[in-house]
């Protein structure tokens, strides 16, 4: 019974004990270079723990962030980032922290973004795009010379482009269901908050149709004005139909 209990100590004890901050921190890089995340975050978590004051500890927050994103848990990789972002706004690497949670959740669009397959949108919500959107934008302004600078608003112009398509996507949804009240709204949001989207020309062709359908002439007038002015060769002018002299956005009312 001694001896198996001793057996039993051994078994449990931690190798790490006694081990240095860099010492913790160099199996940490080759646990992550072989891929091994989540003995990576064991060694990096230990380090903190236990050298919570030293340079390797900053470092390791980082690292953490990263191994927990290889290892699909998103939510720990952000708070991570966050933390490192909170404690040390000044470090040299706090651009790095900004871009790594951009990316984390530029990914998450994946899930997100699935509309360009998927065409329900009605009950998807692109939080993580919009959070990777502002996480680069933190990178350009705050650091534009940074490394990660240009890579990060290439990323902001991918996203412009796709949260406008899912606003106008949706929009377009609430048209076919007749409910031109949202249409018009989430149209109007796409044309306000992403002006420079090419989806905005199909946001002002819905906006138009909307508020028609909605019997605010007014509005649709402008709103018709703005689109010719702006796309003046839109393919939403010319969608031929009826020869009698129809307004274009008549052209698709099953009524005309």
């Amino acid at each position: 019974m001694a001896a198996a209990a001793c057996s039993s100590l051994n078994s449990t004890e931690d190798e790490t004990l006694g081990w240095s901050a860099q010492r913790l921190y160099g199996e940490a890089k080759d646990a992550m270079a072989g891929r091994d995340w989540q003995k990576a975050i064991k060694y990096l978590e230990k380090l903190e723990a236990r050298y919570p004051y030293g340079r390797y500890a900053q470092q390791a927050q980082l690292e953490v962030a990263y191994a927990n994103w290889k290892s699909d848990e998103r939510a720990s990789a952000i708070a991570a980032a966050d933390r490192f972002i909170k404690l040390y706004p000044n470090h040299p690497n706090v651009d790095y922290a900004w871009y790594l949670k951009g990316l984390i959740n530029f990914y998450e669009m994946q899930g997100v973004l699935s509309w360009l397959t998927t065409p329900d949108m009605s009950d998807r919500d692109p939080k993580a795009a919009r959070e990777a959107f502002l996480a680069f934008k933190e990178v350009v302004t705050r650091f534009p010379d940074s490394r990660y600078a240009e890579d990060s608003h290439a990323r902001m112009r991918f996203l412009v482009n796709s949260l406008a398509s899912n606003e106008v996507h949706v929009a377009r949804y609430y048209m076919k269901r007749s409910a031109y009240l949202a249409a018009a709204n989430r149209a109007q949001y796409a044309i306000e908050h992403y002006p420079q989207a090419p989806a905005v020309e199909e946001a002002m062709a819905i906006l138009v149709r909307a508020y028609d359908a909605l019997g605010m002439p007014d509005l649709r007038d402008s709103a018709d004005r703005v689109l010719v002015k702006n796309f003046p060769n839109s393919a939403y002018l010319k969608g031929g139909g009826p020869k009698k002299k129809v307004p274009w956005w008549r052209l698709w009312d099953p009524d005309w």
